[in-house]
């Protein structure tokens, strides 16, 4: 009977290890699968940080794409139309010739060396892209002339340009000045 006890006592011993055993592997296990889950969750945070990151990246970089190509915009149309104001400038100059011109002799050397200066400061203008505004004889366009006379013309049709009073010029696609002109009714 003590042996069966003994024996007895053994086991139940030997059941409180293996309970013990369990216990410690599955607290081992918990701590195991807590680490794990701080683990996984530390994962999905800085996946979403670098997402982030990521999409401020992109953002940062299109802006300064756009920001870019709108500078590059910006100075080439400053180039293009860079000598508005010089042309601008010069025009009355230019109408000044022009009066100087009307009506002369072509043949007189002082004519002739005013009709020179007017042709190089026009040449290097139009090789800059100014031209003088072509209405003579046309149909009157609001968007490059003023009418600022109108007569009846007989034989010509209505709201045709019959006079440039003072010569209109574009630089480019860009109207610098009207012409002021005279109008058929």
């Amino acid at each position: 009977m003590e042996e069966e006890k003994i024996v007895e006592e053994e086991t139940v011993k030997e059941e409180i290890k293996e309970d013990s055993n369990k216990e410690k592997k599955k607290d081992k296990k918990e701590k195991k699968l807590s680490e794990v889950e701080k683990l996984q969750k530390e994962v999905e945070e800085l996946t979403k940080e670098v997402a982030a990151a990521k999409n401020a990246y992109f953002k940062a970089y299109a802006d300064a794409d756009n920001l870019k190509k709108r500078l590059q915009a910006q100075a080439d149309e400053a180039n293009k139309y860079r000598i508005q104001s010089f042309a601008l400038a010069i025009l009355p100059a230019l109408d000044s010739l022009e009066l100087a011109l009307n009506g002369k002799d072509p043949e007189d050397s002082f004519v002739k060396g005013v009709r020179l200066t007017y042709d190089q400061i026009l040449h290097a203008l139009n090789n800059e892209g100014v031209e003088k505004v072509d209405c003579l004889n046309k149909t009157f366009d609001a968007n490059v002339a003023h009418a600022i006379m109108t007569e009846k013309v007989e034989g010509v049709e209505p709201d045709t340009v019959i006079e440039v009073l003072q010569t209109g010029y574009v630089l480019k696609d860009r109207l610098l000045r009207a012409a002021l002109v005279k109008v058929s009714e």
